[in-house]
């Protein structure tokens, strides 16, 4: 007897079908003929590129696909302005770099990627809290983060005037092996320990340099500090948190931390403190390794004694500024198909090798389990002085502007609200109340909008 087919069986196989769809692994396949082009960010780390274009070529020769790569500086957000062009016309690269809150700008146009996804937490692992907090929109992947350009901004500090000057050997407290971490060592390491490192250092004239302006350097190392406090500006249902004593004890922190720093920090740009220590004056600052790559070509005495290790302990926790990039393929692509293989070609870890070597170890996955790559260890002089850029030991990662919804969080962090609190309450003299007050109001806007 034949089955009878109903409306409601065509129905319900479909959704099984769509389910099955969304849940299966990533299956590689053949594109011959096919072609890709790529939009990405211009690395800051010289030679970094090459490696990039030799695995896209590599693949581009065994697939059979024409391959093209233009490298689009972040100077003036090029990169940004970009992306926003090719939405705009619909038309453009297939794939484009997206730095920080890019993908939730783009969501809309952007290919989900959750099978991508799917199969590298298949093979390495759980994913970055915090590439999952920018990428993952409203229950689907649109970006698939990549290790190029992707960081976080741990210390980077000089042993010598650190030794000299505020009595601490920053090399034994964090040495080139977390197996060799000590706890009742690292446990030290806080900020009311960092306060007094650089009230030291600052007498001695050797000021650590931390930015205080509205760019992302400046917005990461605070957020860490705020989140080490446990200070929270809106969480997950849009209550405003701001006014609380968490908040009020990271304030008064950052501002004594201002009150022994370089006056200049508050006109910064990112490359102001990367500055500060390549000219010897500098005894730290907050960075991915580009500081100390520069310095090996341009001071080579200042590279010599960089050790980049976690940041200091807050009353809740250690915490460090996470920026990751991603990969995001447009949904006006025509290969989508080859695109998806690519990204996972990228994202495996024999890839991820290849670009942190090239990039001297500034280069971060957004998988734990990868970072046992041999580079932050052989790397030099000093020999391991980018192990612990890493998360390693307790360190955990953080963005400014989260636990909020992303498009709060996104208002929260490119408005600087952190740091222009700050700077209103150092550098302006206002009273902590009137500043948590302005802050609020700022808060609601961005609730609003």
């Amino acid at each position: 007897m034949a089955s009878k087919t109903t409306r409601r069986t065509v129905l319900k196989n479909a959704a099984l079908a769509s389910a099955a769809l969304i849940t299966a692994p990533y299956v590689r396949g053949a594109y011959a003929a096919g072609s890709l082009s790529l939009g990405v960010w211009d690395h800051w780390v010289p030679g970094a590129n090459n490696a990039l274009t030799k695995l896209v070529t590599e693949w581009g020769e065994k697939n059979k696909v024409e391959t093209k790569i233009d490298y689009i500086t972040s100077q003036g957000e090029k990169d940004k302005l970009t992306a926003a062009a090719e939405a705009q016309a619909g038309t453009g690269h297939d794939i484009m770099s997206h730095r920080d809150w890019n993908i939730q700008i783009h969501q809309r146009l952007l290919e989900p990627l959750d099978d991508v996804i799917a199969q590298l937490i298949k093979q390495y692992g759980p994913i970055s809290p915090v590439a999952e907090y920018l990428a993952k929109i409203k229950g689907n992947w649109r970006g698939v983060p990549t290790a190029v350009g992707s960081q976080v901004k741990p210390c980077c500090s000089r042993v010598d005037l650190y030794k000299e000057h505020a009595g601490i050997d920053i090399m034994d407290m964090f040495p080139a092996d977390e197996a060799k971490y000590d706890k009742a060592k690292t446990d030290k390491w806080t900020w009311d320990v960092y306060l007094d490192a650089a009230q030291k250092l600052h007498k001695a004239g050797f000021p650590v340099g931390l930015p205080m302006g509205q760019t992302s350097d400046a917005v990461d190392w605070v957020g860490a500090l705020f989140n080490s406090y446990g200070a929270v500006m809106v969480d997950e249902k849009d209550n405003i948190k701001i006014n609380s004593a968490e908040t009020r004890q990271a304030l008064e922190m950052a501002r004594k931390i201002m009150e022994v720093s370089p006056p200049e920090v508050f006109a910064w740009d990112d490359a102001g403190n990367n500055r500060w220590l390549i000219s010897g004056k500098g005894s730290g600052i907050m960075n991915p390794p580009s500081a100390w790559a520069v310095a090996k070509r341009d001071n080579p005495k200042v590279a010599e004694q960089c050790w980049t290790h976690a940041m200091p302990k807050g009353p809740k926790g250690r915490y460090v500024g996470q920026l990751p990039q991603f990969y995001g393929l447009w949904s006006f692509s025509k290969n989508k198909s080859a695109g998806k293989d690519l990204l996972l070609h990228l994202s495996q870890k024999e890839s991820i090798a290849q670009l942190v070597e090239a990039s001297v170890g500034y280069d971060l996955p957004s998988f734990k389990s990868m970072y046992d790559l041999p580079t932050w260890k052989t790397v030099g002089p000093p020999v391991g002085t980018v192990y612990s850029y890493p998360p390693r030991g307790d360190e955990l990662t953080s963005m400014a502007g989260a636990p909020a919804r992303s498009e709060v969080g996104a208002q929260i962090y490119n408005q600087a609200i952190n740091t222009v609190m700050i700077s209103k309450f150092s550098q302006g003299k206002e009273k902590l109340d009137d500043v948590i007050k302005w802050a609020e109001k700022e808060l609601e806007g961005t609730l609003r909008a």
